[in-house]
């Protein structure tokens, strides 16, 4: 099936955002559920079984959102336009560029529902009961409409748009969205280019999603390289349109994030306890890959662990594994995505070690600081002990025991046979004491 292959760039002051995005001519109605062929790739039908998505709010960062779309109305909320500042996330009626249809084709890659009798018509997604929180970018910085998609009940973001300039205040977004729990999932870019990933696949803590064909071989539009993490259905997908109800077939790693962020959003209806990392580490572990890729080294540049399947990540018995999972910590500045799958431990190890050392020290002086207390006394009582025995052999109160002997007689002393007696001599200064008991003395 023919399609035409377009990027737009979004221009603001001093920088260019890449719209990632693959337009085809509109498909007619009646073909259009023939053609999804990336549901029975994907086992939709047997993975609505387990979970449709019910309960999850998907934000979609895009061009907008057509809510009156048959494929989608009812599925989408009310969201944010951060181009106008206003609480409409519709596509610009004015702007007739291909682009603009962007934002619809990926929600209803996500939570399209279908329309007419069994929803046998029209376009459905891979979670038809989860719902969009559009949120309308007009490139730059998307710092705010990620953490506007936080507070407002996003579990999983869809960016299928990009930058190639680093802002700041982005990757701090992006950790913010982390710490809350929200996966953000990105795509890897349609230039077929190593090293050509931009912003916010660059940041730690994305999960970024690399496209493969209906053989589920690496897409040769697809750029690659070591952020990628999985592979998802990239080439023509029939998706909902703007205006109206007009529908699309396209090709892009666009589409391969929208059925990524779909799979994340089955998982999380299903396991709402998941954090971001180990919804993330369940599609890793039950990822696959082609025939033709067996034997080579995962992560790969191109598949990353392979192209996900959600049945399996729904069904199989998984452990839920560490918080960041196959994710790179936010805040990392390197280190493989395997490696990063143990940060979270680690890091709680070496905290901990940390503690346990802190209290080692702290006991260490505590324990010093009693001694150095037992030894001052020590000293103190020996100075004082010694302080008394010298005052005593010096005369000093009491006599030689060191306090007085009231009411008791002492002891005469001991006669030396061999030692003449020798008269006391008299202190002229000194006058005769009264006997003992007697008062006043006699004159």
């Amino acid at each position: 099936m023919a399609f035409t292959r377009m990027v737009r760039a979004v221009g603001t002051t001093a920088l260019t955002g890449a719209l990632i995005l693959a337009a085809a001519p509109i498909a007619s109605a009646d073909q259009t559920r023939r053609d999804q062929w990336a549901l029975a790739v994907l086992q939709a039908e047997s993975a609505w079984k387990v979970s449709t998505g019910k309960g999850v709010t998907v934000a979609v960062i895009d061009t907008g959102v057509n809510a009156e779309h048959q494929d989608l109305k009812g599925n989408v909320l009310t969201g944010k336009d951060f181009v106008d500042g206003d609480d409409d996330a519709s596509p610009e009626e004015s702007d007739s560029n291909l682009s603009t249809n962007h934002g619809t084709e990926m929600a209803s890659l996500i939570a399209g529902h279908g329309h007419g009798a069994g929803a046998a018509d029209g376009v459905m997604g891979l979670a038809p009961e989860a719902k969009i929180l559009p949120i309308r970018w007009g490139g730059g910085s998307f710092a705010d409409e990620i953490r506007y998609a936080v507070d407002h009940g996003a579990s999983v973001i869809s960016m299928s748009v990009s930058t190639s300039h680093e802002f700041p205040e982005d990757r701090a977004a992006v950790a913010y969205a982390i710490e809350h729990n929200v996966l953000i999932v990105t795509a890897s870019g349609n230039e077929g280019e190593s090293g050509s990933i931009d912003f916010p696949g660059e940041f730690a803590g994305v999960l970024t999603v690399g496209g493969v064909d209906k053989n589920g071989t690496i897409w040769e539009g697809s750029n690659y390289g070591p952020q990628v993490l999985l592979a998802a259905p990239a080439t023509d997908i029939v998706s909902a349109g703007w205006p109206g109800n007009k529908l699309r077939i396209g090709t892009g790693t666009s589409d391969s994030a929208a059925f990524t962020s779909a799979a994340a959003a089955l998982i999380k209806s299903k396991f709402p306890d998941l954090t971001a990392g180990q919804i993330a580490n369940r599609l890793v572990k039950t990822a696959v890959l082609p025939d033709s890729a067996k034997g080579i080294s995962l992560p790969d540049e191109k598949y990353g662990y392979g192209e996900i399947r959600p049945l399996a990540a729904l069904t199989e018995n998984i452990p839920a594994g560490s918080k960041y999972g196959p994710l790179k910590v936010p805040g990392a500045s390197s280190g493989s995505p395997s490696a990063a799958a143990t940060a979270d431990s680690s890091g709680t190890e070496k905290s901990a070690e940390k503690e346990k050392a802190d209290q080692k020290q702290m006991l260490f002086f505590v324990v010093l600081g009693v001694v150095a207390l037992v030894v001052i006394g020590l000293i103190v009582l020996l100075i004082v002990k010694l302080s008394r025995r010298n005052k005593n052999n010096n005369g000093g109160p009491g006599g030689p025991g060191g306090y007085p002997n009231y009411g008791q007689q002492p002891a005469p002393p001991q006669q030396n046979p061999y030692q003449q007696q020798v008269a006391p001599q008299q202190n002229p200064y000194q006058q005769s004491t009264p006997p003992h008991g007697q008062w006043p003395p006699q004159q």
